[in-house]
């Protein structure tokens, strides 16, 4: 059944009719007895492409086959009449390409190229057919369309030199081939015909963005007067201060991209993950909130509403949450991962390693082959995996999910020798673990990281002379000045392990001499605070400590460092509980913040709470002797004097496991002079007791 034709179809018929009611007047044969007559020349061929626009709406409105093939009919005619016409020939390619005859649009657009290469419309049209054309390719096909493409307008670029769209589309097409060069070329050519152009601006930023040039992404944008931004221009810097990780300038981006446009759920969700990332975790997850309430299906910011909760310790709510987000993000890995993470969180260690294991297994490839982003995650999965099984005390476990890290190669298989031998360590099993670090150092010759790793190993088994020259080795090895820089702090932590203070001291002038970025800067006075710690000179640590937060206030390994400090000492002890209790958020399962959280309570008095910790950090890791010594303190004092004995003695067994350079001889005599105090108290209250 044909489709009626509409109102205004029949409208635009009269229309048409109206204007072919003229074509008489420009010249005609006379009457015959067949008919009226009939216009010649030029003016027959006006009639004939009246008569095909006709058709040609007709057919496109109403979807009548039999219009089509009248209006192709009628262009024939009309390019009988007028053969040299470039708008009939063009019109008919168009016509074409419309009916979705695109063979025959092409052949019909190249023949009036060839006839006419300065002709603009067949030229478009030409674009236009590749452009649609190349969603539809792929392999060599894609790429041949998009040469043709890219041919096509870089005619048009030459004949309409003056056209902002015809530069842009251009540019993008370049971007499309890999070629950025030429793609900013065409870019930049566009802001000199329109300077003020929002579209020219946004086109640079994604090829920077794509470049992964943040930075100049950034100029390009605020090149714009604050005052002339829109909201996507706003929100573009929001994004890209995300990718440099300034959650703070980010936040403000955002914030003004809802002033101008107050109903944009991107924009709302960029702001919520920018807050999240700068600790602001209540007024994120209020943000988070109105998204979802705004846009019900909205399965990512639930996850991240899950990992708010994760991190305020509302692990039940943060469940419920994942568990309402699954039906709308099935198979979704980041679901999972937050969820494997509450579990390691509530110590459901099974149930944690039953949904790493679940997503380690969905990421392998038989082959062995992965992109990029394909190993990022799997190397995820698999470090979270091993960290549990150390957890458990599953040393061999741990060490086989690490050995399929190194499987990945690069930066990953770096990261997966280093796993093994923190897996040993946490074992207290040094033989393996220097035989896993010189295992690394084997295979991977080249690697500085590896081979400082090593140095480090060397240095903490007793071979203190061949690990500092293996780690000096490394200096000027490449004779890059990033290199240098990793093995003059590589050696300060050596000598800050062996407690040789100048030479450490020595080594991070000259790796603060190569420091130039602030995160570079961040992790010499990290390392400045740890000497000048180890050293009693505790507020020269302080000081080192609070220039780094400065750099870093979210660096949860500083904050917990400076806030164990501060409560050891019975400082500042409300400070000290915030630094900790911020560390803990941002990092839930580790160990030594737990037992950091728990000492502080303890100093405030709140034993309850210090149990409760100290404990959740005994489970994560019992090899730790002060862990041991912390609980022993918390049951002396609240009269349990044989467990505060059993811990003690656990404590000194663990330091006699212990390396060199983690058991200091004054914090081992301490315990031991604690655990005789103990053993004669206990004496006594069993003697008591016995009368």
């Amino acid at each position: 059944m044909m489709k009626p034709i509409s109102r205004a179809t029949t409208a635009r018929m009269l229309a048409a009719a109206a204007v072919l009611a003229t074509f008489p007047a420009w010249g005609q044969t006379a009457a015959s007895k067949d008919g009226p007559p009939q216009p010649t020349g030029r003016a027959s061929a006006y009639y004939h492409y009246g008569l095909a626009h006709m058709y040609e709406d007709m057919a496109v409105s109403a979807g009548r086959p039999d219009y089509a093939s009248q209006a192709i009919e009628e262009y024939k005619l009309a390019m009988d009449a007028d053969p040299e016409s470039v708008t009939l020939q063009d019109g008919m390619a168009e016509l074409y390409f419309k009916l979705g005859r695109i063979r025959e649009a092409v052949t019909s657009a190249q023949a009036q190229v060839k006839k006419n290469p300065q002709d603009v419309a067949a030229h478009e049209l030409l674009g236009k057919i590749y452009l649609r054309s190349l969603g539809d390719m792929q392999g060599q096909q894609s790429g041949q369309m998009l040469k043709l493409a890219i041919a096509e307008y870089e005619k048009l670029a030459e004949l309409k030199p003056s056209e902002v769209e015809t530069r842009l589309l251009l540019g993008q097409l370049y971007g499309l081939n890999h070629d950025s060069a030429k793609a900013e070329m065409e870019f930049k050519e566009a802001q000199k015909i329109d300077s003020d152009s929002e579209e020219v601006v946004l086109n640079l930023y994604r090829l920077y963005t794509e470049q992964g040039d943040y930075a100049r992404a950034v100029d390009i944008l605020k090149s714009i007067p604050v005052d002339d931004r829109s909201a996507r221009i706003d929100f573009a810097l929001g994004a890209t201060y995300d990718q440099l990780k300034k959650p703070k300038d980010a936040i403000d981006a955002y914030r003004k991209a809802l002033d101008d446009d107050p109903d944009n759920v991107d924009s709302e969700r960029g702001l919520a993950t920018a807050l999240l990332r700068d600790g602001q975790l209540d007024e994120a997850l209020k943000i988070f909130n109105n998204v979802v309430a705004a846009e019900p299906q909205d399965a990512q910011s639930m996850i991240k509403i899950a990992d708010i909760q994760r991190q305020q310790g509302h692990y039940d709510q943060a469940l419920a949450t994942l568990e309402k987000a699954k039906p709308l993000a099935q198979d979704n890995v980041e679901l999972a991962y937050n969820e494997a993470l509450v579990y390691d969180t509530l110590g459901r260690y099974d149930d944690a390693t039953r949904t790493l294991k679940a997503l380690v297994d969905a990421s392998s490839h038989t082959d062995g082959v992965y992109t990029d982003q394909e190993k990022q995650n799997r190397a995820i999965f698999l470090d979270r995996l091993g960290i549990i099984y150390r957890e458990e005390n599953k040393t061999a476990e741990a060490v086989a999910v690490y050995k399929q890290m190194v499987q990945l190669g690069g930066d990953f298989a770096k990261n997966g020798y280093q796993g093994q031998v923190d897996a040993f360590h946490d074992a207290h099993d040094w033989t393996a673990a220097t035989a896993a670090a010189a295992e690394a150092a084997k295979a991977m010759p080249k690697d500085q990281a590896v081979q400082l790793m090593y140095a480090g190993q060397l240095a903490d088994t007793g071979k203190a002379e061949e690990g500092i020259a293996l780690a000096k080795a490394q200096i000027s090895a490449s004779g890059d000045q990033k290199d240098d820089r990793e093995a003059h702090l590589g050696l300060a932590n050596i000598y800050i392990r062996l407690k040789r203070w100048p030479e450490a001291n020595k080594e991070l002038a000259a790796g603060e001499a190569l420091s130039n970025s602030a995160p570079e800067k961040l992790y010499v006075y990290f390392l400045r605070g740890i000497m000048a710690d180890r050293q009693k000179q505790y507020d020269a640590a302080e000081a080192q400590f609070r220039k780094a937060l400065t750099i870093d206030p979210q660096n949860a390994t500083i904050l917990n460092y400076l806030g164990y400090m501060l409560a050891d000492r019975g400082v500042r002890l409300s400070e000290a509980l915030t630094m900790i209790r911020k560390a803990v958020e941002l990092d839930p399962q580790n160990y030594a913040y737990l037992d950091s959280l728990g000492w502080a309570y303890y100093k405030t008095g709140q034993y309850a709470l210090a149990e409760e910790n100290i404990r959740k950090a005994n489970e994560r890791n019992g090899g730790d002797p002060t862990i041991h010594d912390h609980l022993a303190e918390i049951y002396e004092k609240t009269g349990k004097l044989k467990l505060a004995v059993e811990q003690w003695e656990r404590s000194l067994h663990e330091y006699g496991r212990s390396l060199p350079s983690d058991a200091d001889p004054e914090d081992v005599a301490k315990v031991q002079h604690k655990l005789d105090n103990a053993r004669v108290k206990l004496s006594k209250l069993n003697t008591t007791s016995v009368k």
